[in-house]
């Protein structure tokens, strides 16, 4: 399997969704920071660390659909990065399977990349 770097914190989503495509569920993982927190379905309490990040696309890995993100906010301070982007998960046929509006957290991983700290898919969760 390949190795993808997200050298920019808006290259995250590419890098997992060539992960995706390959069928590579260690690589996807690799995309976010040990300490991560995913908040998805956005009403439940959020999954956290890397297994998290494992659980989130195991079920439908093997469909081996393309996430596009349209990254429109890129705010870096040191090694911290907030995003927000419209994104879509297209199967392989061309259909939309989902789309939304995210907010994220990234955070400079050692191996000198980006990863996802916070992954907000359909934006952060009201307060309870």
């Amino acid at each position: 399997m390949s190795q993808y770097i997200a050298k920019r914190p808006r290259d995250i989503a590419d890098c997992v969704s060539a992960y995706l495509q390959e069928g590579d569920l260690d690589g996807i993982t690799t995309m976010f920071h040990p300490d991560c927190q995913i908040f998805f379905p956005p009403d439940q309490p959020p999954l956290t660390g890397l297994s998290a990040a494992r659980k989130a696309f195991e079920e439908f890995i093997e469909l081996k659909p393309a996430i596009k993100s349209d990254v429109f906010c890129e705010v870096i301070n040191g090694d911290v990065a907030l995003l927000r982007a419209n994104w879509s998960v297209v199967a392989p046929d061309g259909s939309l399977m989902a789309e939304g509006q995210s907010t994220e957290v990234a955070k400079k991983l050692e191996n000198g990349g980006w990863g996802y700290l916070i992954d907000c898919p359909n934006g952060p969760p009201a307060l309870s």
